[in-house]
């Protein structure tokens, strides 16, 4: 099995994922939607230095991937290259800021660390709830939201079919790899010298493919709207959902629950 193919594997394990049955996946895809823009500007709007009041977010990505029924571990694992990637934005603040403005057992924590450690978590926190909704709700129902509130036709149809087209352009790859490997036995990779010749085929013959795939869309009836997710399953509990966590939300970011949890028992 080449790259290729493990990449669509990939992309058709996403779609059975949102195709599951969960408390969180009949939840409206419009309260998912604000609920994760909702966290990400909260987990942004932290200071540098509240390491422990931005700790407390995790609670709403682990909560949600327990009653979504997904394992937190698939999420690290499909997020594997995106995830270093974030964790490594901030591993030069411990050089600029040296300044002592934590003790923890007698030994001294810059502030570059703390900070470091705190850009660490929002990323992977923003990325958690991203993905938490990407698994949970299927890319028409998104679309379908952006509509509702007004989003420019041509941006849903172009978020919409550039999804639906990846996987087009990777069967192809996967398809023209075999077929290359096929009349060059033991090569590995594609000669330098095919690459021209081979990514002009390649172009051709997702063009064809993706026109097709446009055609059959339209002759459904298909024009840039979503009129058949107007009435989504769970709309009585939706908004109760988007507006509990909404509260939760504002509670952690207006009020130091660690402290304040401290303070109770101690």
């Amino acid at each position: 099995m080449n790259q290729a193919e493990r990449a669509c594997q990939e992309l058709q394990a996403m779609d059975e994922l949102a195709a599951k049955s969960s408390l969180i996946h009949r939840i409206g895809a419009g309260s998912k939607l604000l609920v994760t823009i909702l966290y990400i500007v909260t987990v942004v709007s932290f200071s540098k230095y509240d390491i422990f009041g931005l700790f407390v977010m995790v609670l709403y990505p682990v909560i949600g991937y327990q009653f979504a029924l997904i394992p937190v571990r698939t999420c690290f694992y499909k997020l594997r290259v995106v995830m270093p990637l974030v964790c490594a934005v901030g591993l030069l603040n411990p050089f600029f800021d040296k300044q002592i403005i934590l003790t923890i057992g007698g030994v001294g924590v810059s502030g570059g660390v703390i900070s470091m450690l705190t850009l660490m978590m929002k990323g992977v926190f923003c990325l958690m709830a991203s993905f938490l909704l990407i698994a949970t709700t299927s890319i028409e129902s998104i679309c379908a939201v952006l509509r509702r509130i007004h989003c420019p036709k041509i941006l849903t149809s172009l978020l919409l079919l550039t999804f639906r087209y990846v996987s087009v352009l990777l069967e192809e790859v996967s398809v023209m790899t075999q077929a290359y490997h096929l009349r060059a036995p033991g090569q590995k990779g594609i000669h330098i010298s095919a690459w021209g010749s081979f990514l002009g085929q390649l172009l051709l013959r997702s063009m064809d493919r993706a026109t097709a795939l446009y055609e059959s869309m339209e002759l459904r009836g298909f024009h840039g709207e979503f009129y058949y997710a107007a009435g989504e399953k769970g709309a009585r509990y939706s908004w109760l959902y988007a507006l509990g966590w909404a509260a939760l939300f504002a509670l952690a970011r207006l009020v130091n629950l660690p402290a304040l949890l401290g303070t109770l028992f101690a």
